[in-house]
């Protein structure tokens, strides 16, 4: 009988890279449940606490990524990266992994590359459409890239590249046949049209800025608001807000705890751009306007959100014009049904629904080569 694979998935620090990360971890388990799977994390990021909740071992590296606002900081950045190295190599040695995936973060890079100073074939989820420089680099010792977007043979050898898209949370996006129960749910009238906010977990500071300014004209137009402002402003908008949202259909919410609900109750929904996200719109399929961060690597939420705005497949709004166009721009796309219809339609022609089990699949080609 053929032995259990020893499976390494490396990278977190955001949700982003977690929850994709843990799908994927889910799917090898699903497709061979003997499947021996280790992360390896940054130490004090949010991975330390998700993935051990998630049923599965974690071991942190002592690494922080580039401080772009505190230079000093980066002085010691060479040597975490070494002891990282270093550390990751030892848990390489003892875990002795099939094959090593990584799925971005800060630990991603120093487990990476020493599984590759091993020959421990390698497997990066590429998730964004334009790839940063450790994965530029690290592409070129991975033997297979999984990637969500078109074009990416601008940063990796084609013969590695497989478009598989970003594993997502299938919970969030069962939506169907669920409107009805998700108005009820938020305590919304089915007769308004229905704005969807968020700017993930931690909030959006320009989004929840513009929106704040930008209440009455909604309330003006009869249109119902789900907001999620993320933990870092939840408190000081309700203090600016008050109890008013209990008459006005505006429901404020620092988490969204039923994210099917809130998908399946919008009209509209006006997001952020990151690739997690963006492979959840694609699946729930609604009228989307984006607001990409800028202050994000590479820019890389603007290029995802390019991906989507040349297909005609969502709207955009820059950071820098929300305050003055965000709100205006989701009051008439509210009112263009055949927009609305249009955008929908096209976004779904993107959506990849098994990129989990598609990844999962890669990986087992790779662990049988050995």
């Amino acid at each position: 009988m053929e032995t259990a694979k020893r499976i390494i998935i490396s990278g977190g620090g955001t949700g982003g890279h977690i929850f994709p990360a843990i799908a994927i971890a889910n799917a090898l388990r699903q497709i061979d449940s003997r499947t021996q799977i280790l992360f390896v994390g940054a130490l004090g990021k949010m991975e330390m606490d998700k993935v051990p909740a998630a049923g599965y071992q974690i071991i942190g590296l002592d690494i922080k990524g580039f401080q772009r606002n505190n230079l000093l900081k980066n002085l010691a950045l060479p040597f975490k990266v070494l002891k990282s190295v270093l550390h990751a190599s030892t848990i390489i040695k003892n875990f002795k992994p099939n094959v090593v995936v990584g799925v971005g973060g800060y630990a991603s890079g120093p487990l990476l590359y020493a599984a590759s100073l091993k020959n421990v074939p390698i497997l990066i989820q590429e998730q964004n459409s334009y790839a940063g420089i450790t994965n530029k680099y690290l592409g070129k010792k991975a033997s297979k890239i999984c990637v969500a977007f078109d074009g990416m043979e601008a940063f990796f050898a084609a013969s590695k590249i497989i478009k598989t898209g970003n594993p997502i949370r299938q919970a969030s996006v069962a939506i169907e046949g669920k409107r009805n129960e998700a108005l009820q749910y938020f305590g919304l009238s089915p007769i308004k049209k229905t704005i969807l906010l968020t700017g993930g977990s931690l909030g959006a500071g320009t989004l929840n800025k513009t929106i704040l300014a930008g209440l009455a004209k909604l309330e003006e137009n009869h249109i119902q608001l789900i907001w999620q402002t993320g933990k870092y402003y939840y408190k000081g908008i309700i203090e600016q807000y008050g109890n008013r949202s209990k008459d006005a259909g505006i429901k404020i919410y620092e988490f969204l705890n039923r994210m099917d609900f809130a998908y399946a109750a919008a009209d509209v929904i006006i997001s952020r751009a990151g690739a997690g996200t963006i492979a959840e719109l694609c699946m729930v399929q609604k009228p989307v306007i984006l607001v990409p961060s800028p202050n994000v690597a590479e820019d890389h939420q603007t290029k995802n959100a390019n991906a989507l705005i040349d297909k005609n497949c969502a709207l955009l709004v820059t950071d820098k014009n929300a305050e003055t166009d965000l709100v205006d721009a989701a009051i008439k796309l509210l009112n263009d049904s055949k927009l609305m219809q249009s955008l929908s339609n096209n976004i779904a022609q993107l959506a990849l629904p098994n990129a989990d089990t598609d990844i999962a699949k890669q990986i087992f080609k790779l662990a049988h080569k050995i």
